[in-house]
């Protein structure tokens, strides 16, 4: 089994300040397809109450289009003291199968004449979804809305994936040009990322007083001192393997660089792998003790309860 090796220097920094607070979550769930653990809603209710976990992340809907309704979220939370419950939201990306997606844009990869002006090419890793302008307008009311029927669900706060997404707009060919300059702001492809999450921040907060504020990837953000200051953790993938492989050491030790810079905040770095094979599963779990990440061990398609620790 392939080892990973950091420079003496970093791993000495990252092990005397670490990355996650003591008063953070122990382990937490992330299940996007929450029909999948039961027949209906209400065993799936049951189950996540009796999952164990401190936080749990759901899919801001249930089976695509089914809301949570708040009694649905408090009895989730009754199964563990002091459980939040978090609404995932796509909000570099847009997704085909939301209730926002209207059929004269089109579907499967080819987008109409009526498609919005904001909305780009498909990702061939994931059918169905598609490249965003996240600074624009109009993208940003749609998620803004689906932000507010969250929080009036009855979520503790929101959980943001493709916060990375600004890196497909710094891809050069076969190279990243770093703070990426936008032509439509003036300012970088990051800084229009920092400021769309803080917009997403304020307005969950409006709405839930303490809201929880959870980034996914794009850790280089956590370089500027206001995206720090509006998220309560940020979430990684794929960190020490990628799949049953291991990552590459350069990646590792660049997240591990970024995530160094929570330690004066106290948030948590809750960190997320896939792989399936035994030794790599505790390879996952040695590391992230060694650097205070706290673990989740699960499904790509995020079907089930994984397993979770510190």
């Amino acid at each position: 089994m392939r080892g990973f090796f950091f420079s003496s220097a970093l791993l000495a920094l990252l092990l005397t300040h670490g990355f996650c607070a003591e008063s953070g979550p122990g382990s937490f769930a992330y299940v996007l397809q929450a029909d999948a653990l039961a027949g209906t809603k209400e065993a799936v209710v049951r189950r996540l109450a009796a999952c164990g976990r401190d936080w749990v992340v759901l899919d801001a809907v249930f089976a695509g289009d089914v809301p949570w309704k708040p009694a649905d979220l408090e009895g989730i939370r009754r199964g563990q003291p002091g459980r939040k419950v978090l609404a995932y939201l796509s909000i570099g990306e847009a997704e085909d199968y939301r209730p926002y997606w209207r059929e004269e844009w089109g579907r499967g990869g080819n987008l109409s004449a009526s498609a919005p002006h904001w909305l780009g090419a498909e990702n061939p890793q994931w059918p169905g979804n598609y490249r965003v302008h996240y600074w624009d307008a109009g993208w940003q009311k749609l998620m803004l809305a689906a932000l507010d029927e969250a929080m009036a669900s009855g979520f503790d706060g929101i959980y943001l994936d493709l916060v990375d997404a600004f890196q497909s707009f710094e891809l050069d060919g076969e190279d990243f040009i770093d703070d990426r300059k936008n032509a439509d702001t003036g300012q970088s492809y990051r800084r229009d990322m920092v400021d769309w999450v803080k917009t997403l921040a304020a307005r969950a907060r409006s709405r839930r007083p303490g809201a929880l504020v959870i980034s996914q990837n794009g850790s280089q953000l956590l370089r500027s001192e206001d995206f720090r200051a509006a998220i309560n953790a940020i979430g990684v993938e794929d960190l020490f393997t990628a799949g049953n492989h291991p990552q590459s050491k350069a990646h590792t030790e660049e997240v591990l660089g970024h995530l160094q810079l929570l330690g004066p905040t106290g948030a948590p770095a809750l960190l997320i792998e896939y792989p399936q094979a035994a030794e790599r599963q505790a390879l996952v779990k040695r590391l992230a003790a060694e650097h205070g990440l706290v673990w989740l061990l699960t499904d790509r398609p995020l079907k089930t309860l994984g397993t979770s620790g510190r």
